[in-house]
């Protein structure tokens, strides 16, 4: 039986409803999903992605004072009132440590609520790179859903499936079926550096690949921000091996 691998360069190419019965792999490397990874290995208790600051501020409230964190931007920068921004490296154990992280994004969190009809949705960044595409084995529909930078496509999130793709197929299991969007990212991601880097024979250092980042609208927007380092900390492939997970009924990441 043929497995089917779709990729989604904007979360509006996906029709919602098309994706119930399948695993999403929600995508915004520059930063939401790269900042989820890195508070719930900070010891975050959950990550709970709202698409409104109210709709955060709201959810707050049904928190004690000391049990909740409040992160997220709007435009690149952090909420007037919020503990954090949206730098990956900000949330450390001391300040998310056994702590709910309410959170809202510009463009992630909205990503994620596009993909709640879904049986499964993954938080993919590449600091999980490799243990996503291993969770991933074995299904049977896969949706990878980009969520772009300000409704444009954003190349930072299609190289990142594009990678997932190049490394689903070498995994030989099963033959896949791909739509256009998917072929395309597979051959973004394979024209961008030498073919044993694409394929993980080689490391690919993190330096490297923050280059191909920085090209993207993502990228230059965080550049003008002076917000270089998040693009780096984003670029370090495999530095973790969790893979959070979207509840879609209690919409809860852990």
């Amino acid at each position: 039986m043929s497995q089917v691998l779709n990729v989604y360069a904007l979360p509006k190419l996906a029709d919602p409803q098309d994706l119930a019965g399948g695993t999403a792999v929600v995508i915004d490397v520059l930063r939401a999903s790269t900042t989820v990874v890195h508070a719930l290995e900070a010891g975050a208790e959950a990550v709970l992605p709202c698409q409104e600051v109210d709709e955060a501020w709201a959810l707050a409230r049904k928190f004690s004072p000391g049990q909740f964190v409040l992160g997220g931007e709007r435009h690149g920068l952090p909420i007037d009132g919020f503990d954090l921004g949206n730098s990956p490296e900000d949330y450390t154990p001391d300040w998310v440590g056994g702590k709910v992280v309410i959170f809202t994004t510009t463009n992630g969190t909205r990503a994620m609520m596009h993909a709640r009809f879904a049986t499964r949705i993954l938080i993919g960044a590449f600091v999980n790179a490799t243990a996503v595409c291993q969770e991933l084995l074995g299904e049977e529909r896969i949706h990878l859903i980009c969520a772009g930078t300000d409704g444009q496509f954003s190349r930072d999130d299609v190289l990142l499936a594009g990678l997932l793709v190049t490394r689903l197929e070498r995994s030989g299991a099963m033959g896949y079926q791909l739509n256009a969007q998917a072929i395309t990212a597979r051959e973004n991601w394979l024209s961008s550096f030498s073919l044993p880097q694409a394929l993980g024979a080689e490391p690919l250092e993190p330096e490297r690949l923050a280059e191909e980042l920085y090209r993207s609208p993502g990228g230059r927007n965080l550049a003008n921000l002076a917000l270089d380092d998040d693009i780096l900390a984003a670029a370090q492939v495999d530095r973790f091996q969790s893979v959070p997970e979207l509840d879609p009924k209690k919409f809860r990441i852990q």
